[in-house]
């Protein structure tokens, strides 16, 4: 039998009607995103029989808001890929609390972000192509390879994390489980019983995760900036955009976790385990995450104006226009730098509430970053184009491409709920070991 301390098993018993039973407000909140999902599907349906002219894409908008979506799911993964590893190397206690939840953030969104890949291509019966006469000098190629093996590592460094829990939730008489629950658990828990050499054996794997899952991470995002930087396009052919994407990913995906934090605390009442402190110390990541974020960006548009390149000025110029994206480049920056760093650095304004509100902002803010990496690049074709319809060269994303983007937010949210009815969002065994911790300093 494992067992667990008194912290621990409150844990249990908070999350044991989660777990149990779906109420009727959940089964409501699923079919509501079922819906969400079954308009993408039909959206999907359209733009698979009709073809890509049901979307804004056209000749010179190659891409569009799918991509947009790609770069910024796989940027959000960064939150457990990133942050949970480095805090356990570091062995830093507080983050068992808030682990699992970048960890599953981590698995959810590589899993949901080359989905949007998927949505570019024209020929989807074609795509086996891709491993049947992949060409390894191509970035593309390198993504695909990438993306893989780091969902590879998210999984395993989530299932690792994971293995006491499954082993407690199968030993627990407060849990009142259905048998084919039991039997998942039973199975998914390795026969784990917290024998000496188990708890070496998991300790060691969890070091080694992630050791391999931090690099991988960057490489990720590396090989995807590479993808434009390769490219010679204004605004994406730049060797400062291999470190500007990782460090704009982890940022995000900082953001992302301090949101899902907070509506987990409200949500399931966990102020006693997710506690104000891990609001403060995320925002103080954030703060440095926003600092380097603000001096890329700054040198990154600073460069390009300074080389009064003509091709270059012109996407400078529809940036800073007011009648093009003056507007939504000013809202990149002031929502997702300077309004970070003013309320982080003001200790009154440094408060969970406010922490999520500015996050959602920054996190927005970084989405349409990633729109305006992609669309007023591809907008400005470096031969003169004349006597064309506008909307050959104009993009403007339609109601296909929104259904199937709300329907990815809606896939997010659903796996999230479904994992919730699995395990614990706060780990059980985490919050174990360190309540024992915390017995044993008070007595020494």
């Amino acid at each position: 039998m494992m067992k667990i301390s008194a912290a621990g098993n409150q844990v249990l018993k908070t999350f044991a009607p989660q777990m149990e039973r779906t109420t009727l407000r959940e089964k409501a909140w699923i079919a509501f995103l079922l819906c969400v999902i079954g308009v993408g599907i039909y959206a999907l349906y359209l733009q698979i029989t009709v073809g890509h002219t049901v979307t804004g894409m056209r000749d010179n908008v190659v891409w569009g808001i799918y991509i947009a979506n790609f770069i910024f799911f796989i940027g959000i993964s960064y939150a457990g890929a990133v942050i949970s590893g480095f805090l356990h190397l570091l062995k830093i206690e507080w983050r068992k609390p808030i682990i699992r939840i970048a960890e599953l953030i981590t698995v959810i969104a590589t899993i949901i972000g080359p989905l949007f890949i998927l949505l570019c291509v024209g020929r989807l019966d074609r795509l086996h192509h891709l491993v049947l006469y992949a060409r390894l000098q191509s970035p593309i190629t390198w993504d695909v390879l990438a993306i893989s093996t780091y969902l590879a590592g998210g999984v395993i460094f989530l299932y690792l994390a994971s293995i006491k829990d499954f082993a407690i939730y199968r030993d627990s008489t407060d849990l009142h489980l259905s048998k084919w629950k039991r039997r998942v658990f039973k199975f998914l828990a390795l026969n784990y019983h917290d024998t000496p050499s188990q708890e070496r054996g998991i300790h060691v794997s969890m070091n080694l995760m992630a050791l391999m899952i931090i690099p991988l991470a960057v490489i990720v995002h590396s090989v995807l900036s590479w993808i434009f930087g390769m490219t010679l396009r204004p605004g994406w052919h730049s060797t400062i955009f291999g470190p500007y994407f990782v460090l704009a990913a982890i940022y995000s995906g900082t953001g992302v976790l301090i949101i899902a934090l907070y509506i987990f605390r409200l949500r399931y009442k966990l102020e006693a385990f997710i506690l104000d402190k891990h609001f403060t110390y995320l925002g103080y990541i954030m703060l440095v995450l926003a600092a380097g974020y603000g001096y890329f960006t700054f040198s990154e548009y600073l460069t390009d104006w300074y080389g009064s390149e003509k091709w270059t000025g012109q996407l400078l110029k529809k940036l800073f226009s007011w009648n093009e994206y003056g507007g939504l480049f000013l809202f990149t920056n002031i929502a997702g730098i300077i309004l970070p760093i003013f309320v982080v650095a003001v200790p009154a304004l440094r408060k969970p509430k406010y922490l999520a509100m500015v996050s959602a902002l920054m996190v927005l803010a970084m989405w349409v970053k990633r729109y305006l990496i992609v669309v007023p690049t591809l907008e400005t074709p470096l031969l003169p184009i004349e006597d064309i319809r506008p909307e050959y060269i104009k993009y403007s994303i339609t109601w296909v491409e929104w259904a199937l983007t709300f329907s990815g937010i809606a896939l997010f949210l659903l796996l999230f709920t479904i994992a919730s009815k699995f395990m614990t969002l706060i780990p059980v065994s985490e919050i174990s070991e360190m309540a024992e911790e915390n017995i044993q300093t008070k007595e020494s």
